[in-house]
């Protein structure tokens, strides 16, 4: 690795080398993976006799595996470098789409989406700490496109798990996903990076980070995830309940946001690498607490849709910049330093969701909008810490 850090910039761009093709695909699988859950829930439901109530139990049993699993892979990584790391993972969610198709009674269900939730966190993390050292070793930012891959897996993999599930049934939809899942871990196997491991570092060994850096930057990411959740959970209700909305419409929330979010994961490396993390992060929470007014403030659905597509734009790249400073971070171990900042991350999609329902529920969805932006301010306040992560770029910024 220092001899590809110590190298001159690569004239290469984009997608030509091995290593980060590989780490692209491997986001894809993770989010196709992830997406593929998502129309087998009601049949999971059904099957297992789950009340609404019993249902987000179970899904709270995901998360709980995510969050379990996240800092262990940390540990992992910076033992054993990442490539080993998301490899035996990627192998292990493999079968877990099978298991929760086939899972015959609550307590094997329940098992199976704590392993699914384990190995599809701890895997994400895996792949992060990748991508930071595919970073390092091309002197150029792949982060927010790493990001746009996860997304574009997620959109294939729910996209077409309900036309697959009427044509081929619950369990053929499974073995489908199951092999296509396998074709894209095969084809990325063998040009997974081989990141040292950092056992030089031995301070820290692998308890959590005393410094206090991570935990900010996780804070940073937390506070940029808790308003994607917010669109993601609570958008379509929004504009149907508050804002008269039709369905057809109502969906159109969310649409917005994703689409503006993929396009700018797929520009934001280049975006980075022109204006540095700082300014491109600051650029984009303007855009996310502009998007977040507007949509709290909006006279009609039409205006809380345009907001929702400006707070897509700003969003984007905030998370995958994060990840990118917590993997940069001075004198600590890339692997732990992304654990800390994932799991706080994503706790933030987990928590978040059942607070603002709670909340909404007494003063109204618009009221909500307007107030996450208040979080968005707390990560421009400590922008200046995205610095961390130029030091992919060679510290020209």
């Amino acid at each position: 690795m220092d001899s590809h850090v110590n190298a001159p910039p690569a004239a290469r761009s984009g997608f030509i080398t091995r290593s980060r093709a590989a780490v692209s695909l491997l986001f894809l699988m993770n989010g196709f993976v992830v997406g593929c859950w998502a129309p087998k829930i009601p049949d999971f439901a059904e099957r297992l006799a789950l009340s609404k109530f019993e249902l987000g139990l179970m899904i709270l049993v995901f998360g709980v595996g995510s969050l379990v699993m996240m800092p262990i892979a940390g540990a992992q990584i910076a033992k054993h470098g990442s490539r080993i790391v998301v490899q035996l993972l990627a192998v292990c969610v493999l079968p877990l789409l099978l298991a929760l198709t086939l899972a015959p009674n609550v307590i094997t269900g329940a098992i199976s989406l704590f392993l699914f939730g384990g190995f599809i966190g701890a895997m994400d993390v895996a792949m992060n700490a990748n991508a930071v050292s595919v970073e390092k070793s091309m002197r150029r930012s792949i982060m927010s496109s790493c990001h746009a891959f996860w997304s574009l897996g997620g959109l294939i993999g729910s996209g077409l798990g309900g036309i697959v599930i009427s044509k081929l049934g619950i369990l053929g939809h499974a073995e489908l996903a199951t092999v296509l899942a396998a074709i894209f871990l095969a084809i990325a196997w063998p040009m997974i990076l081989a990141d040292p491991p950092h056992p030089d570092a031995k301070k820290e060994k692998t308890r959590l980070p005393m410094v206090p850096l991570p935990w900010l930057l996780g804070l940073m990411a937390l506070f940029s995830m808790v308003p994607e959740g917010a669109v993601l959970d609570w958008g379509a209700l929004y504009l149907r309940q508050e804002m008269d909305a039709s369905v057809a419409l109502s969906g159109l929330g969310f649409a917005a946001f994703s689409a503006t979010m993929a396009i700018m994961r797929f520009a934001g490396d280049l975006v980075r690498d022109r204006l540095g993390g700082v300014k491109t992060l600051r650029i984009c929470t303007v855009f996310a607490i502009v998007g977040m007014l507007l949509a709290g403030l909006a006279p009609n659905a039409e205006i809380a849709i345009l907001g929702f597509a400006f707070c897509g734009i700003g969003i984007s790249n905030m998370v995958p910049i994060a990840f990118s400073a917590a993997g940069n971070i001075p004198g600590l171990k890339p692997g732990i330093g992304i654990s800390v900042v994932t799991t706080m991350g994503y706790s933030g999609m987990l928590v978040a969701p059942s607070l603002i329902g709670f909340v909404a529920e007494h003063v109204g969805f618009a009221a909500v909008f307007m107030a996450l932006p208040a979080l968005l301010l707390v990560v421009l306040l400590f922008s200046r810490l995205a610095r961390y992560a130029d030091g992919v770029s060679g510290g020209g910024h």
